[in-house]
Formats: C-alpha cells, sequence, structure tokens
C-alpha cells in the first residue's frame, strides 16, 4: 500500500526549498507574535484595575486606596521574580518557561474574575506579579532566538510593541468593559486571551534553549556601569511619580473634573490611542536621541500631571491633560529600553531583567504612595507630589545623563 505524502518520512523533499523557508519563517513570525501577545495579555492585567479601580474597591467593599493594593502588590513581587527566575532557571528551555508563566497568568486572571473578596483578589494579583516578572525578563531574548539574526531587532520591537500596547492600551480597555459588562468580566476576557496565547505557544514555540545560564554575579554587571546607574535612578522617581497618579487617574477624571463614566471612558480610550501612536514616535525619536527623548518625556508628563491640578474641570479640561499624559507615557517604555541598551551593550538580558525590576519596584512605590496621599489629602495633592518626582527625574536625566545621546537603537528601529 503506498503511503501518503503525509506520511511518507520523504515527502518534505518533494517541497520547493524556498517554500520550506516561507513556511519556516512564517511559524518563526507565529510563534514571536505570541510572545508579543502574551506579554500585552500579562502586561494589560497588571494594570487593568486602574481603569477600574473604583468599580471593584465598590465591589470587594474597600477604599480606593487600599485598592491600589492590587498595583502594589504585583509590582513587589515582579521586582523579585525577574532576577530570580532568570537566575533559577539555568538552562531550562524557554518554551517550558513561557508556557508555565502563561498558565499562571490564566489561573491569575480566572481567581481575580471570581474572587469573593479583597484577600482573594490580592492572592491572584501575587501570582499575575510572579507571572510579569518572569515573562517580561524572559519573553525579548526568546523572541530574538526564534528568528535569524538580521530579524532580531524586529523580532524584539515587536515584543516591546506587546509591552507599550499594554501600558497604554490596558487601562482603557479594561475600563470599557468594565462599564459594559462589569469588572469581573474584564478580567475573564483578558483571561480567554491568554488561554488562546497558550494554544497557539504549545502549538508553534520550539525549544528555545537559552543562550547561557545567567549567574547571580551576570545581574550585578548593569551596576557597574555609570549611564546604567542613572538610568535605574530615573527609573524610580520616573514611574513612581507616574504610577502615584496613574493609579487614580479614573477617579481624577470622575472627581476633579467632574467628568460622567461614559466620558471617563472616551478619554481613557483617548489616553490608550495617543499613547500607542506616542510609543511609535518614540521609536524614531529614540534612534535621535536617548536621552533627549527621555528628558522630553518626563517635561511632558511633569506638565500634564500639574496642569491637572489648576486647568479647572469639564470635559474640554480632562481632554488636554489626559492627550499630553497620554503621549508623554507612550515614549517612556521605549526610551528606557532604549536607556539600558546603550547603557549595558554587552549584557542585554542582565539589563533587562534589573530595568524589570527597577520598573515594578516604582510601579509598587508610586502606587502605594498614592494611595495614601489619596486618602489623607486627596487626588490633587497626589498629583502635585506625582509631579515633583517626575521633575526629579528629568533633573536627573538632564544633568547626570549627558554622557549619552544615544545611538544603539538606530539600528534597532531601521529594522
Amino acid at each position: 500500500m503506498m503511503n501518503s505524502p503525509s506520511s511518507n518520512p520523504c515527502a518534505d523533499d518533494l517541497v520547493p526549498e524556498p517554500a520550506k523557508a516561507d513556511r519556516s519563517t512564517r511559524s518563526a513570525w507565529l510563534a514571536v507574535g505570541s510572545i508579543a501577545v502574551g506579554t500585552f495579555a500579562m502586561v494589560s492585567t497588571e494594570f487593568m484595575p486602574i481603569g477600574l479601580l473604583t468599580d471593584i474597591a465598590r465591589g470587594l467593599n474597600v477604599s480606593d486606596g487600599t485598592a491600589g493594593l492590587m498595583i502594589t502588590m504585583p509590582g513587589v513581587l515582579a521586582a523579585f521574580a525577574g532576577p530570580a527566575l532568570i537566575v533559577a532557571s539555568g538552562r531550562l528551555d524557554r518554551r517550558t518557561v513561557l508556557i508555565a508563566l502563561t498558565a499562571l497568568l490564566i489561573a491569575s486572571n480566572l481567581l481575580a474574575a471570581l474572587a469573593p473578596n479583597f484577600a482573594t483578589m490580592l492572592v491572584a494579583r501575587l501570582m499575575l506579579g510572579l507571572s510579569v516578572g518572569g515573562f517580561w525578563t524572559f519573553a525579548p531574548a526568546a523572541a530574538t532566538q526564534l528568528v535569524p539574526d538580521a530579524s532580531k531587532a524586529r523580532a524584539m520591537s515587536l515584543v516591546l510593541a506587546g509591552v507599550s500596547a499594554a501600558t497604554v492600551l490596558g487601562v482603557p480597555a479594561g475600563s470599557f468593559l468594565g462599564t459594559l459588562f462589569g469588572w469581573r468580566a474584564s478580567f475573564a476576557v483578558t483571561g480567554a486571551l491568554a488561554a488562546l496565547v497558550l494554544v497557539v505557544q504549545l502549538w508553534l514555540l520550539p525549544a528555545i534553549p537559552p543562550v547561557r545560564a545567567i549567574g547571580a554575579r551576570d545581574l550585578l554587571t548593569p551596576l557597574t556601569r555609570r549611564m546604567a546607574q542613572v538610568g535605574l535612578l530615573a527609573v524610580l522617581f520616573f514611574i513612581a511619580g507616574h504610577f502615584a497618579a496613574y493609579t487614580y487617574l479614573k477617579p481624577l477624571l470622575q472627581q476633579v473634573f467632574g467628568l460622567v463614566p461614559n466620558s471617563v471612558s472616551t478619554l481613557l480610550l483617548v489616553y490608550g490611542a495617543v499613547g500607542f501612536i506616542g510609543t511609535f514616535i518614540g521609536g524614531s525619536l529614540v534612534a535621535r536621541s536617548v536621552r533627549g527623548t527621555t528628558l522630553l518625556a518626563a517635561l511632558m508628563l511633569a506638565t500634564a500631571l500639574l496642569l491637572s491640578t489648576v486647568i479647572g474641570s469639564g470635559f474640554v479640561a480632562g481632554a488636554v491633560v489626559v492627550f499630553i499624559w497620554g503621549v508623554a507615557f507612550g515614549l517612556i517604555p521605549v526610551a528606557l529600553t532604549g536607556w539600558m541598551m546603550d547603557a549595558v551593550p554587552d549584557a542585554p538580558e542582565a539589563g533587562q531583567a534589573l530595568l524589570v525590576s527597577g520598573f515594578q519596584v516604582a510601579i509598587a512605590s508610586g502606587a502605594l504612595i498614592g494611595g495614601v496621599t489619596v486618602d489623607n489629602y486627596g487626588i490633587s495633592s497626589a498629583m502635585v507630589l506625582s509631579g515633583v518626582l517626575v521633575l526629579i527625574a528629568a533633573l536627573i536625566v538632564g544633568t547626570l545623563g549627558r554622557a549619552r545621546g544615544g545611538s544603539t537603537l538606530a539600528t534597532f528601529s531601521a529594522e
């Protein structure tokens, strides 16, 4: 009996080499895409409570300030998870690591969607923190291993686009779903997206052995480089200042600008749209000057935060603040990633792990500081404090950051 082409071990030899190459290339880019979408789902889940904060607080019977712990707690764990997992994983296949982290994301979203009380919600958010810290650390390097050398920068940019898109779109998307179907539905939808990502990863991700095992001493390399030190210091003030305010963006629009729920959802979508555009603008600007782009983002963000306290109320005033704020934060992930790439070109994995830790420490600190300030002094006071923190970051970049103009991403952007 004649074997079918699919069962004939030599059947693949009948396929022309260009067709095989095209098929392999498509599979590789679909695999990279699954990592990028997984990153989007994780970071979206991390930031989603910002747009749902008041709804979750009412639903679980806690104050807005206490509800801010949903941002603080996963941030604390993620800060340690990235470096710890990259050392603990040793030479473990990165495919296995990424699939396990995606499965953990699904479990986190399911638990959050069903949470009967705030304590259960915090458990779900701690699970998320472990997932985010690990995935954000492993994903960029894993993606570059799936494609030829000439396409590594493009693969990296796709994964970073997933992070950036989640940073600016996760909040408005979650708020929009929450307005239509309730906050629990937002977590359910994100969990469903993560489940789809898991299926695609199981199907398409090949074995991804690490280039080399990362030891604890390797993580110290960025701390010995002056520009990496400056970048990490700026990150702490920059991101803490942003999240001390950003965590309470929805209450700001409701209480200070006096907007109704539909207007709030509209402006959060505007924030996401202009932020996404800002991310791509940032790619072009970073290719010219990492320091200049970072400084521009800091000054724009500080302007938006401080302006929110004096511009008055109403939809137009809120729209002006949201527009400036959204564009500014769209620049931030690209600018700070570019800064670390310039600062530690010979140890990118270690630089990425510490950047993730710096981000997460700052997110947790900012959300906590913002919560205390909001509960004790009000939202406008939190905006002022946040603006001052971001101005300190601008001062660090503008003075201590003079040694670098940034050129590493010129090739990156050109890909």
